[in-house]
């Protein structure tokens, strides 16, 4: 039976994260407290005749004041990105056992037939795919029309252009797309399940059925 995984190398992150935060904010505060100490106990022992200058003092106020906002701010900073990094992992274990579409040219022809995708930068007024056994002979081409800009699905049944039952395994596909002026830049889109997920410092990678591995930004579309 099959089985899915995950795998996660920096369990302790969040752990690390909250204790760098903690130590961040009381080092602020720490450092506003002392501050505030000896400037109480300069004016209790200030000379009357030559007070301290209340410039200086409103700026010294000011630059613990900025130095404190700062500590503050990366520390807010802090939580937010472990929260986003939280949620994201959480998002790529959902993912395991869909069919996503990720950049590649490959076709895996089951009994049921094969599914790739194209992605289009821009509307096309004629799309064509060409697919290709092993041998890189030509087996069948698929004009699929006019087609938006973004992502689009095409199924092949098998079958090559002589309508001749082809046998499962590896293909290949190019693609081609225009309009009445120019070219249009597109590109191929390889269906893979994903497997399992490996949770890193780096971010979030999942290991997909076609033997690749894709970052999670680099799902164009999720099929089911």
């Amino acid at each position: 039976m099959a089985t899915s995984s995950v795998t996660n190398t920096s369990s302790t992150s969040g752990i690390t994260g909250s204790q760098d935060s903690a130590t961040k904010t009381t080092a602020a505060e720490d450092m506003e407290t002392r501050f505030l100490s000896l400037l109480m106990t300069q004016l209790k022992n200030q000379d009357p005749l030559n007070p301290t200058d209340a410039n200086q003092m409103t700026a010294q106020l000011s630059q613990i004041s900025t130095v404190s906002g700062i500590e503050k701010l990366n520390a807010s900073m802090d939580k937010l990105l472990s929260s986003y990094a939280s949620t994201q992992n959480m998002q790529a274990a959902a993912m395991i056992g869909k069919a996503v579409l990720t950049a590649g040219n490959g076709l895996e022809l089951s009994e049921y037939g094969a599914i790739g995708g194209v992605n289009l930068e821009e509307a096309a007024a004629r799309v064509t795919v060409t697919i290709s056994d092993a041998s890189g002979k030509v087996v069948q081409t698929q004009e699929l029309g006019k087609q938006a800009a973004g992502v689009v699905n095409f199924v092949w049944d098998g079958q090559s252009d002589a309508e001749e039952a082809l046998p499962a395994g590896k293909y290949t596909f190019k693609v081609e797309a225009a309009n009445a002026e120019a070219s249009v830049n597109s590109s191929p889109l390889e269906l893979g399940t994903v497997n399992a997920i490996t949770l890193a410092a780096s971010g979030v990678s999942l290991q997909l059925s076609n033997n690749k591995s894709a970052a999670y930004s680099d799902i164009l579309q999720i099929m089911n």
